[in-house]
């Protein structure tokens, strides 16, 4: 498994994640989920270049162009609810990409502690293909390991990237355990230090799915 953080350069990557962070600016829910889909678009940026491509002929008003054209659009897989905005970012870019949905939550126990509760699964064939999962938080990774290996009921893909903007060192190396085949790249734009009993990222932002679309009752 490979981790790229792209918060280690410097680009506009790193205002757009100050912004989410920033407890002033998350007041305004638009902005948070337009920042989240901004981020997204980085990242889909980036990781096209990792794709394969193929020259195609694209006739023009004036003559023949030879363009580098991928091969094959990704398949993008995102966790409800907070992953949407995230997701929209990618599908902005990969406008041709398969889409697949994840419904989990976390069940939290008197104690403090959680599971994660799998609802809901629905994606197209994976077997071969590109997948793309984007989850805006890495904390305790069991979330993502849980829709991994859920997707696998619909093929094996040849590639997996998972994205997250902000992650944990211990979610990270959660999935570098419990996921560690090769064919895997984790991106990320933050790595932060610690990770609280209830699974928050400190500092992280908060409950990226509250700030985006409002409280759970």
């Amino acid at each position: 498994m490979m981790l790229i953080d792209l918060g280690k350069e410097n680009s506009i990557l790193s205002q757009f994640i100050a912004e989410i962070r920033d407890e002033n600016i998350q007041r305004d829910r638009l902005r948070f989920r337009r920042n989240l889909e901004r981020i997204g678009e980085i990242f889909a940026y980036e990781i096209s270049k990792q794709l394969k491509y193929i020259e195609k002929e694209i006739q023009t008003p004036l003559g023949i162009a030879c363009m580098n054209l991928p091969e094959n659009m990704p398949v993008l897989a995102t966790i409800l609810r907070a992953g949407l905005p995230f997701q929209q970012g990618f599908l902005n870019y990969f406008d041709h990409a398969g889409n697949a949905f994840i419904a989990a939550y976390r069940k939290y126990h008197k104690d403090g502690s959680f599971d994660i509760n799998f609802e809901h699964m629905a994606s197209p064939r994976l077997e071969g293909k590109i997948l793309i999962i984007t989850d805006p938080l890495l904390a305790s990774g069991a979330s993502l390991v849980l829709a991994y290996k859920s997707l696998l009921s619909k093929g094996v893909p040849a590639h997996t990237h998972i994205v997250s903007i902000i992650a944990s060192k211990e979610g990270v190396a959660y999935l570098k355990k419990h996921l560690p085949s090769r064919k895997m790249t984790v991106w990320t734009g933050a790595v932060d230090d610690e990770l609280t009993v209830r699974g928050y990222i400190v500092p992280g932002l908060g409950d990226a799915g509250d700030l985006a679309y409002g409280p759970k009752s």
